[in-house]
């Protein structure tokens, strides 16, 4: 039987990257002593009071079909909570609730579009972004960034990659998998060549209430902005919600109507029990997010701290988001074979950098999604194994 050719875009090389991760959960569920770091799934619970809602409106009985666009409750608060924090009005007209960033990120690009069309996108850059734009036949250009120049953008190759099939710059920030932001100059000039080239500035920025130095900006001053800028953010990292799929996009309320219709015919709306915990959510928004960055916080000290003491190189602390990146060309190992041998060796997992694309070659991502003491304890495997490399 023949298949389309989107399940070849779709086949991308970064799904192959989840093996090893794979791998170590096996071991782990076998009762293995294994510490997986190799994947951005918080440890902790769902607050008890999110967790109630749903429970409360799954008893009431709200099991019917829902707005596709997203109930207006929950848009109303999600538009009251971006209002607030970009300081100006953002209308709930303008709010597509998502099954999550990654529905959104795919229904946004299906939305954008057409084959040969090209964006431009820095890199390292999440996994998935590669079949996501490929599933929607347009090109990505990546923009390497350096880990000597702490994984800054290059303003002056993103906008050397521009040409009249550039439909888009789609930014990441804070960035899996480095943790590094941008600057408000660097928002600017982003925001300045959106609106100069007619092309859209998409934002993922599901990490921006994981920021422990510095804050996240959004690039608003600039007159004409609204109309290119689409931001993609979620629950999941937040609230310790992955599981529950809930997230958003906002934009310019044409888009927000063809994401709607593009949802009528592929989700038909979220369930109402997600959508009431959502709710809850953001009325104890700030709660909650200062606890997760207090939790994040200080399992990357700890991190950073036995790194040190070790006398690892660590010359980019990151500011934000859940992942460190780590050097590991100094081993001589390329970033599989450090990582395989971590896991078979120590009982440590890690995810490989290629997976982000060749500029991250020879580095691998740690997470803080373990407790502080077994994050002290995988470090310390971690810079054993990483020791006796380097002794050879």
């Amino acid at each position: 039987m023949k298949f389309s050719s989107l399940t070849q875009r779709i086949a991308s090389e970064g799904a192959a990257a989840w093996d090893i991760h794979y791998r170590a959960m096996a071991r782990q569920q076998a009762g293995e002593d294994i510490v997986v770091l190799s994947v951005g799934d918080p440890d902790v619970d769902t607050p008890a009071l999110i967790k109630s809602a749903a429970i409360q409106s799954i008893q009431e009985n709200e099991s019917h079909y829902t707005d596709c666009q997203g109930e207006l409750e929950l848009r109303t608060m999600i538009s009251q909570w971006e209002s607030k924090r970009r300081q100006r009005t953002v209308l709930t007209e303008q709010i597509v609730v998502q099954a999550g960033a990654q529905c959104g990120l795919f229904s946004v690009a299906q939305c954008l579009f057409e084959p040969g069309d090209n964006v431009i996108i820095p890199e390292p850059m999440y996994i998935t972004y590669e079949a996501v734009f490929r599933a929607a036949q347009a090109e990505i250009r990546g923009s390497a960034l350096q880990a000597e120049r702490n994984w800054a953008i290059d303003l002056e190759d993103i906008e050397s990659k521009i040409d009249e099939r550039t439909r888009a710059i789609v930014i990441n920030t804070p960035n899996n998998p480095t943790g590094a932001m941008l600057s408000s100059r660097d928002w600017q000039k982003l925001a300045q060549l959106a609106v100069t080239h007619k092309i859209w500035l998409i934002v993922d920025e599901v990490y921006s209430e994981l920021v422990y130095e510095g804050e996240h900006v959004l690039p608003l001053e600039l007159d004409g902005i609204d109309q290119h800028l689409i931001t993609i953010n979620s629950l999941s990292k937040s609230h310790a919600m992955t599981g529950w799929r809930l997230g958003w996009v906002t934009g310019p309320i044409q888009l927000a109507e063809h994401l709607s219709n593009l949802a009528l015919c592929m989700l038909y709306g979220m369930p109402m029990f997600i959508q009431r915990a959502a709710e809850v959510a953001f009325s104890e928004h700030a709660s909650i997010t200062q606890v997760m960055r207090e939790t994040y916080r200080a399992r990357r000290d700890v991190a950073v701290a036995t790194l040190r003491a070790a006398g690892i190189p660590l010359p980019f602390i990151p500011p934000a988001g859940m992942f460190l990146m780590l050097d590991i060309r100094p081993t001589g190992l390329s970033a599989q074979g450090f990582a395989e041998q971590l896991l078979d060796q120590e009982g440590v997992s890690v995810l490989v950098g290629d997976a982000f694309g060749t500029s991250a070659s020879g580095f691998v991502r740690l997470s803080f999604c373990v407790s502080r003491a077994d994050m002290e304890r995988a470090i310390q495997r971690l810079s054993r194994f990483y020791l006796r490399q380097t002794e050879t």
